[in-house]
């Protein structure tokens, strides 16, 4: 998936769009079901088009780069380099954020 060109990027989205994406984040590493997890109890009340396009195009990553961000055992650019843009560094970082 790759960003795309919105109405009003920041805009909250909606309740229909939280739940398709809440389903597009399901993952097959607990460790990063745990994280997401974490990520929708803190920000699905805020979330807005532009930030859940970038978490989007974090979802296209395969379980193992996306463990690999999340500790900080690679960055963006070694991961897949067409991803290091300033929305998905801001997504990341909200994934990070300790409880």
């Amino acid at each position: 998936m790759s960003p795309t060109v919105l109405a009003d990027p920041d805009a909250l989205i909606g309740e229909r769009e939280m739940s398709k994406l809440k389903w597009r984040c399901r993952r097959g590493l607990l460790e990063n079901d745990l994280f997401i997890d974490r990520f929708f109890r803190r920000y699905s009340g805020s979330l807005t088009n532009r930030q859940a396009d970038a978490l989007g195009v974090l979802m296209d990553l395969s379980d193992n780069e996306l463990l690999d961000l999340h500790l900080d055992r690679k960055n963006i650019s070694q991961v897949q380099p067409r991803l290091d843009y300033e929305d998905v560094h801001v997504v990341l970082s909200m994934l990070k954020e300790k409880p």
